[in-house]
């Protein structure tokens, strides 16, 4: 059955004769507002960076990956931490026990750093590292390792995902209230604009918000009012937007709906563009320039049929694509089930391939600029999400509106609508609640699974390295951290040498916690 209105409560129309809605204008490739793309030649120059989202186990079983994905085309890395380490724990931390190595890389020293690079040029490869309220030290830990290395700060490019506000709203790895929070975003903006130019010091996600819920006019917006709460933080610790505003980078969801993943792409741009210039004055058009990594849904995928994963993982990259983002991250088929096979990672590597050299759809710069449909889709998205934003403004913007638990009920209404839609079958899932085969659940295909050894040997290495280290100097080092987070300083000098000298992620946020206090979320009842 066709529908009447999409997931966003976009009314549809049978067929599309001309351009619905508010005309927004479109500019040129390349040329404020940016709607049709952030360069002129966009994919004709040169394609998206392919960055494989991984990290597992121990860092030699993560560095053991990168290197095969690199060794098979793939162009930038993308750093996946375990949960104790983005929650701020040492491995041998009593909320660590069970979860060590388990959905991501456990990396408690700059010795598991050194080893999770190692020969991987850090001055030649793109870095990302998905983590946010311990970003700064492991931002830090990298720092070290160039430094030991003799690569100089202005020759490191890669991106720290430091989003913390999304944190309080989708995901949950905060570990401090929002004040001292932001101060850690801040010192990382004013340090990086200084020390590390090449370094994005934030990427600010609409990923997890979608993933938690949301509809795509909330992706949009609550992304768009987080990143207007950090502007305001650096302008308030007297930061030039000018001088940091460049290096913000977003990243975004792609799902199932096609035709409304691109214009959200589009419509994205064309507000950011207008937001950073008219109320923020920000001059330097690459201030304007809304940069972004895409990674497929992970919410979509069903493990029921898993091979249809691949399916639904290439038409969400498809749709990223000729939305113009600039780095993509595509699934694997297995991640309904466990943490993608080096097999899966290889295919879902494959298919950004196929797309980026095979489809012809780079050949041409934005090929769908000028349909009706896509044009309409962007003007309602654009419209839509920029009341939404007007909202929280009102409530004294995003900050107010997570401590309020406004903006989570919100997502948590939309995730509740989501799942009926699927429960009533009003939303097909093929396989799943349609086309349905007897015994599908049962379906077996080679899982990646962490060895209960990888725990302790990962808390063997870790001891071993304290026991190792100058004890004397570790505690000179947070000392310094913890008379600096008392008062003004920026913190990212004390991480490097903290980090440099042997503390670890652990000790340094252990400090930190003593300073700042941490955060207990309020109830949200959808």
């Amino acid at each position: 059955m066709a529908r009447d209105e999409n997931a966003s409560g976009i009314p549809l129309q049978p067929r599309y004769d001309r351009i619905e809605g508010r005309a927004h204008e479109l500019g040129e490739p390349g040329a404020f507002p940016f709607t049709r793309g952030i360069r002129a030649d966009m994919y004709r120059g040169r394609l998206w960076t392919m960055r494989q989202y991984a990290g597992f186990a121990t860092a030699a079983e993560s560095n053991a990956r990168y290197r095969y994905l690199l060794e098979r085309g793939q162009t930038g890395l993308s750093v996946a931490f375990d949960l104790p380490t983005q929650l701020g724990y040492d491995s041998d931390a009593t909320p660590s026990r069970g979860e060590v190595g388990k959905v991501g890389v456990a990396i408690d020293s700059v010795a598991d750093m050194e080893t999770l690079f190692d020969a991987i040029p850090l001055d030649a490869v793109t870095v990302s590292m998905t983590i946010n309220a311990p970003a700064s030290i492991l931002l830090a830990m990298v720092l070290a390792v160039a430094r030991r290395r003799g690569i100089p700060f202005a020759k490191l490019g890669g991106t720290i995902q430091n989003d913390v506000l999304k944190e309080y709203v989708a995901r949950g790895t905060y570990i401090y209230p929002p004040e001292p929070s932001m101060r850690l975003v801040t010192d990382v903006m004013s340090y990086c604009a200084r020390e590390v130019p090449q370094w994005n010091t934030i990427s600010i996600s609409g990923y997890h918000i979608r993933e938690a819920g949301s509809t795509a006019v909330e992706e949009v917006a609550f992304t768009l009012s987080n990143a207007k709460a950090y502007l305001r933080a650096a302008r308030a610790a007297g930061i030039d937007l000018d001088l940091v505003a460049p290096r913000i980078s977003f990243f975004w969801n792609a799902h199932n709906d096609f035709f409304e993943e691109i214009a959200k792409f589009r419509a994205a741009r064309f507000l950011w563009a207008h937001i950073t210039r008219d109320e923020f004055g920000c001059t330097d058009p690459r201030s304007q320039t809304l940069r972004f990594h895409t990674q497929t849904g992970g919410s979509t995928l069903t493990a029921q049929e898993p091979d249809n994963n691949v399916v639904r993982v290439t038409l969400q990259a498809l749709a990223a694509v000729l939305g113009g983002t600039q780095s993509l991250h595509t699934n694997g088929k297995d991640e309904a089930l466990a943490l993608p096979t080096a097999e899966s990672a290889k295919l879902a590597l494959r298919t950004q391939q196929i797309i980026g050299y095979e489809s012809g759809v780079t050949d041409v710069v934005d090929p769908l600029a000028g349909s009706y449909y896509v044009e309409s889709l962007t003007n309602a998205l654009i419209e839509r999400a920029r009341a939404l934003i007007a909202e929280v403004d009102e409530m004294g913007g995003s900050i107010a509106a997570i401590e309020s638990g406004w903006m989570q009920t919100r997502i948590a209404d939309s995730a509740y609508a989501a799942q009926q839609a699927i429960e009533s079958g009003a939303s097909v899932v093929v396989g799943v609640n349609r086309f349905a085969e007897a015994g599908a659940d049962g379906v077996r295909i080679p899982l990646q699974r962490i060895d209960e050894r990888v725990e302790r040997d990962q808390v063997d290495r870790l001891r071993a390295f304290r026991d190792a280290r100058d004890a004397a100097r570790v505690a000179a080092r947070l000392a310094d951290v913890r008379a600096a987070a008392a008062g003004t300083e920026n913190l990212m000098p004390h991480f490097v040498e903290a980090v440099d000298a042997g503390a670890t992620l652990g000790e340094i946020c252990n400090v930190l916690r003593d300073v700042f206090g941490t955060y207990r979320a309020k109830e949200v009842v959808a």
